[in-house]
């Protein structure tokens, strides 16, 4: 980049720099704590996703850090392997990630059905509403989502209760208030200041004028404490199908919100496009890292990349410098972070939630018929009720069984010829094995002694079950001086291998 460009652009890229920076504050934070890890976490994971995979993205003006859309397994695993093992469980997706990236493989990840990714996100909306309404009343989040579900009754009562919890729900119900009309009534002149920390900012300066006696983040003085190094000894897990699951659970869902995320903000914009095989591998690099020191684990973040593009961002700078402001204000105003509230976080993260729950989504799918919106109700139904990875796996099962049925679909018609003793079998669609008994029924309907001519042009596929069956039908009719035309031509390209021969009464033309 020339010298003149980058005095040009230095300045809009630190404005929007600052921004993101201001987005990316509370909700790093915010997702540490519905992850169940200490909000220094999260902040870690930001600059490491704003100084490295910035510099190394493939996408350059999108923004990584910690996701929502991971806060739910991370819990998961968490709390069923310890926060001890969430580091080889990085650093294992993090290398399959890169290595996904070197081999070419971005573009996969982006071939996943609409209904699947949108149920994915409705059903992880859900559970952290349901987490964090907990942790908004100053308790703590329960296993699953059905007995957060079940004890809430048992959280207002304690909160209308002695103690805290219902200072700090108001202090949570307060800051989503004011996010809420921030968006609907923001003035155009501060479109910037993001409604998270305006909520947050307002919680805290209350919470600190009334002195509230509601929990706080803990974020130590020096981020240093709160880098956990990963253990030689600890690795010697990854020989655990536990962990190796856990690890492709992560490595699949990072990568593919990671890469529709980056595919969302190309239309923002009219710039550099995305490299999706480079910002793969800058994600696996990025969460080696997190591994390493025992942080969340990142993705490609579509409000901070959205907040970066609306700031005028041009350039990877303004990533990369979001990242220089999280490491400044962490170590140098740690007592800042130190005087929020977490029952504002909570109230962040269950918005956040909320919007994950995207309607105009299920709306759109619906265009496309009742099956895309099974698959959303669905999938989302079985991350609330089970888990995120069985949910997932429900998901793309139905889009399976969706896929094989209309792959199956087949016309079949069968017509009489103005030649006397012809007739022809009309077949449009794919003909599987799964069609055998219905063309076994119209071949049955044929007289004998027909000449019966079947054309391929409409078939866009067929398989060796019903060709076999029409062969079969050739041979076993001869006698009767029945005859079969195929198309040769045709049928080269229809079904799998090629077949030359002519069977019994099974002419190929």
């Amino acid at each position: 980049m020339a010298t003149t460009d980058l005095k040009s652009l230095l300045p809009r890229e630190l404005l929007a720099s600052v921004v993101v920076f201001l987005v990316a504050l509370p909700l790093c934070m915010g997702i540490a704590i519905a992850s169940g890890m200490p909000p220094a976490k999260g902040l870690i994971t930001g600059i490491i996703g704003g100084l490295v995979v910035g510099w190394l993205a493939g996408s350059p003006l999108q923004v990584s850090g910690p996701a929502a859309g991971l806060a739910v397994l991370v819990f998961e695993l968490v709390r069923e392997h310890g926060m001890a093992m969430l580091g080889p469980i990085l650093l294992l997706a993090g290398l399959l990630q890169l290595l996904a990236g070197r081999l070419k493989l971005g573009c996969w990840f982006r071939v996943t059905a609409p209904a699947v990714v949108y149920g994915m996100l409705a059903g992880i909306g859900v559970l952290i509403v349901l987490s964090q309404v907990h942790v908004m009343f100053d308790s703590g989040p329960k296993p699953s989502g059905l007995d957060n579900l079940i004890a809430f009754p048992e959280t207002l009562l304690g909160a209308i209760g002695p103690g805290s919890g219902m200072q700090a729900g108001l202090l949570g119900l307060g800051t989503i208030a004011v996010m809420w009309l921030w968006e609907k009534r923001r003035p155009h002149a501060l479109r910037f200041v993001p409604g998270a920390l305006l909520g947050v900012g307002i919680a805290t300066v209350v919470s600190l004028l009334m002195s509230l006696q509601v929990k706080r983040v803990e974020v130590p003085a020096n981020l240093a404490e709160a880098i956990d190094w990963l253990r030689p000894a600890d690795l010697l897990n990854l020989a655990d199908p536990a962990i190796l699951i856990a690890a492709i659970a992560v490595a699949f869902i990072a990568s593919a919100e990671t890469l529709l995320s980056a595919a969302a903000v190309d239309r923002m914009h009219d710039g550099q496009r995305s490299d999706f095989d480079k910002e793969l591998s800058a994600q696996g690099v990025g969460n080696m890292l997190c591994g390493l020191v025992g942080a969340l684990p990142m993705t490609g973040v579509i409000v901070r990349s959205s907040a970066n593009v609306q700031a005028g961002a041009k350039t990877r700078m303004s990533a990369m410098f979001h990242g220089l402001w999280l490491l400044a204000f962490v170590l140098l105003l740690s007592s800042v972070l130190q005087s929020i509230p977490v029952a504002s976080l909570a109230g962040v993260l269950v918005y956040t939630g909320i919007k994950l729950v995207d309607l105009k989504a299920l709306r759109g799918l619906g265009r496309y018929g009742r099956m895309p919106m099974f698959i959303y109700g669905a999938t989302a139904s079985a991350i609330i009720l089970t888990d995120l990875l069985t949910g997932v796996l429900i998901g793309f099962g139905l889009t399976l069984v969706k896929l094989a049925l209309n792959a199956s679909r087949l016309k079949i018609n069968l017509v009489d010829l103005e030649a006397e003793g012809e007739m022809e079998l009309r077949l449009n669609g794919a003909a599987t094995f799964l069609k055998v008994p219905a063309l076994t029924q119209a071949l049955g309907a044929v007289p004998p002694g027909t000449t019966l001519h079947v054309p391929l042009s409409n078939l866009s596929y067929i398989d060796h079950s019903c060709l076999e069956l029409l062969e079969e039908w050739g041979r076993a009719n001869a006698a009767q001086g029945s005859r079969l035309l195929l198309e040769q031509r045709l049928l080269k390209r229809r079904v799998e291998g090629r077949i030359r021969t002519s069977i019994g009464g099974a002419a190929l033309h």
